[in-house]
């Protein structure tokens, strides 16, 4: 899969290694994304890779003001809501979530071994108060591609031919690539969209130019402008796995402050306020 001559290779200008944490009781957790990040990361907020052991987990929290994708790799989680809702994402499964106005919802493993992650998109203020909603996909439901030694699930956006029928609010590109050992891939993605990979696993891959240097595995690799991201797989034995994610900038105030992502304090304020008071959109604290 060759570069087009009249597309510009974004480049990386910056790599970062999401360092492995601990959490509470049997949390571990790398988080890409961090505070420093979201103004250069626009409209990302938030992007955490983790595992739990059966007795951790996350109990029910409230959440206001953004977007969720939940893209399970190895194992499953429970996630429950107050009203009664609860679905397993298993290994392959992806859950689109929408805080909105409000949720209320737990997470915690179904079994021993399990690995996954999580991004937060930001929503423009006319939308923060929206309707919450979530949507479940398997992974018999994720759009897939394969041709010379890449092969591509379609979570969000397009690629290699195929389009995924599911969007967020904020439009985003969500591609999970697989290279074989020596293959390559060229992705268009839009000019003013905000670009970055995280690789999942693979020590050889190259992005952005095929003298760069190597990066490995749990790197975050945010890219420069232009229209098409460049990745080799240099290795001879090792398959190299990545996630591409992509998304038009909203280029508004942001203020996050634990589980609530909203424009202004006063507003992050209003939302602890409304929390603990049961009210716009968290009615449903009272019978918890």
């Amino acid at each position: 899969m060759s570069a087009s001559s009249d597309r510009v290779t974004r480049q990386v200008i910056k790599n970062v290694l999401a360092k492995l944490q601990k959490e509470g009781e049997g949390a571990l957790l790398r988080n890409g994304i961090t505070e420093i990040d979201q103004a250069l990361l626009d409209p990302f907020v938030l992007l955490v890779e983790f595992s739990f052991s059966l007795q951790a987990g996350f109990p029910d929290h409230p959440h206001r003001g953004f977007e969720s994708v939940t893209y399970m790799l190895q194992g499953g989680i429970i996630h429950k809501y107050l009203k009664g809702h609860e679905t397993a994402i298993k290994a392959g499964d992806v859950q689109w979530m929408t805080a909105g106005r409000g949720i209320i919802h737990s997470e915690f493993p179904e079994e021993e071994v399990n690995n996954g992650l999580q991004l937060w998109i930001n929503l423009p203020s006319i939308h923060r108060m929206m309707e919450p909603k979530n949507l479940e996909l398997s992974s018999l439901e994720i759009p897939r591609a394969a041709k010379d030694g890449v092969e591509v699930k379609v979570i969000a956006g397009d690629s290699m031919g195929i389009k995924s029928p599911y969007y967020t609010t904020t439009p985003i590109m969500f591609l999970d690539f697989t290279l074989k050992p020596g293959s390559q891939i060229h992705q268009t993605v839009p000019e003013s969209w905000t670009a970055f990979a995280y690789v999942l696993e693979g020590d050889e891959g190259v992005f952005g130019s095929l003298n760069s240097l190597a990066i490995q595995a749990h790197h975050v690799v945010v890219f420069g402008p232009g229209d098409l991201v460049s990745v080799w797989n240099k290795s001879a034995s090792r398959a190299l796995r990545f996630l591409l994610i992509a998304g038009e900038p909203i280029g508004e105030p942001l203020v996050q402050c634990g589980p609530f992502v909203m424009s202004s304090q006063e507003e992050i304020d209003m939302a602890f306020e409304d929390y603990q008071k049961a009210k716009n959109g968290f009615e449903r604290v009272k019978s918890s």
